[in-house]
């Protein structure tokens, strides 16, 4: 390949106690709901097939935006400078980072802003110039007026992500009426002269369905003296629509040479393998909990995480071209602890292995001639 191709992807994990010692640990946007808890973020450079490159740490409350040139500049420090094609989610982008990446001659692919989709409403409904990628999943080049020279937006619409989309957004368009319709009915019963707890109410509501608030406005209706006595719930026809052609659509933007659409979203589709081999790291590598408050101790902890997940990832890529692994789905996740199975019998120490021997294998450790009988492992 002349071009190396390269996924970045920025997590986060939790650190337990105060971590005084670790300037990094830092109270930020938690992933994890555990905003109780500092943190560090980790950005992660991986291949197509997962295998981890090289990682740094930032501090706890860093946004992911602000990662990508001292990530860049790393690696171009240690591995030289090369013609490489990023790819990242739309939550790293910006116009700063793009203007970088071009500075430096590389290519990148990467998702947008969901309100970019508006300039390109109409090439969503027609029916020409769509390129099936897989079953179901459609791309198309699209102009990209007004960009840097050489940069093409790529739109990609699914029909099974449309559906999930419109039946979520379904959902809090019911939960929003019913509640709002509780409003109405309680300031029907009860005129209200407070306008700011009317108007507390409704805004909590429409915090608690904000997809929905987008198309269903609220009016508050008030009698002669002043008293909220009603709320008229209406539904925008316009922004409904629009939200329904939009469901399932998404835009990318590239300056790759490349010039099939399908080859690029399922370039850009390989960051699933960097959000995997995160999860692999937290769930089956024990990068979490840390109780490491010193910031060398706790560098050391995530080496050692790095270097299990790329002898992980490179023990899997094995398998599977021996046949020997499960599928894609499966292997993620999956792990050793994941297999263990409760037994009661005394030599598998209560905990084994599926793969355990022990009623075949003669005892080392007999029970005592009194003692209750022992059953046999389950494996």
């Amino acid at each position: 390949m002349r071009f190396e191709f390269l996924l970045y992807d920025v997590g986060r994990t939790y650190l337990e106690g105060q971590a005084e010692l670790n300037p990094q640990a830092q109270r930020g946007h938690s992933r994890d709901s555990r905003g109780d808890c500092k943190q560090v973020c980790i950005g992660m450079v991986c291949t197509p097939e997962g295998l981890p490159l090289s990682f740094e740490t930032f501090a706890g409350n860093r946004t992911d935006v602000t990662t990508i040139e001292a990530i860049v500049a790393s690696l171009e420090t240690t591995y030289g400078v090369a013609e490489r094609i990023w790819v990242m989610a739309r939550g790293m982008v910006s116009e700063a980072n793009i203007a970088f990446l071009r500075e430096r001659k590389a290519r990148y692919l990467v998702g947008t802003p969901k309100s970019w989709l508006r300039q390109h409403e109409a090439k969503l409904l027609e029916k020409s110039d769509w390129q099936e990628a897989q079953a179901g999943l459609e791309v198309r080049f699209v102009a990209h007026e007004g960009g840097p020279p050489g940069e093409r937006h790529v739109l990609c619409r699914s029909a099974a992500r449309a559906e999930k989309e419109r039946a979520m957004l379904q959902r809090q368009s019911e939960g929003l009426s019913a509640t709002l319709g509780k409003i109405a009915a309680w300031l029907r019963r009860t005129p209200q002269t407070d306008q700011e707890a009317v108007g507390r109410r409704i805004g909590r509501a429409l915090g608690q369905f904000p997809a929905a608030a987008a198309i269903i406005q609220a009016t508050v209706q008030r009698d002669a003296t002043g008293c909220a006595v009603d709320l008229q719930i209406a539904s925008t026809v316009d922004a409904g629509q629009k939200a329904h052609r939009q469901k399932g659509a998404y835009l990318l933007r590239t300056n790759c040479e490349e010039t099939d659409p399908a080859q690029l979203w399922r370039g850009y589709i390989q960051l699933t393998q960097a959000e995997a081999a995160f999860r692999t790291a937290q769930s089956a590598l024990g990068l979490r909990p840390r109780f490491h408050h010193m910031e060398d101790r706790g560098r050391e902890h995530l080496l050692v995480c790095f270097l299990a997940l790329a002898m992980w990832r490179s023990l899997e890529q094995w398998m599977r071209a021996k046949g020997l692994a499960p599928a894609r789905g499966n292997s993620s996740n999956s792990s050793p602890a994941s297999k263990v199975s409760t037994c009661s019998c005394r030599s598998c120490a209560a905990v084994r292995a599926t793969s355990c021997a022990c009623a075949s294998s003669p005892r080392s450790n007999p029970p005592p001639p009194n003692s209750s009988p022992i059953s046999v492992c389950a494996c």
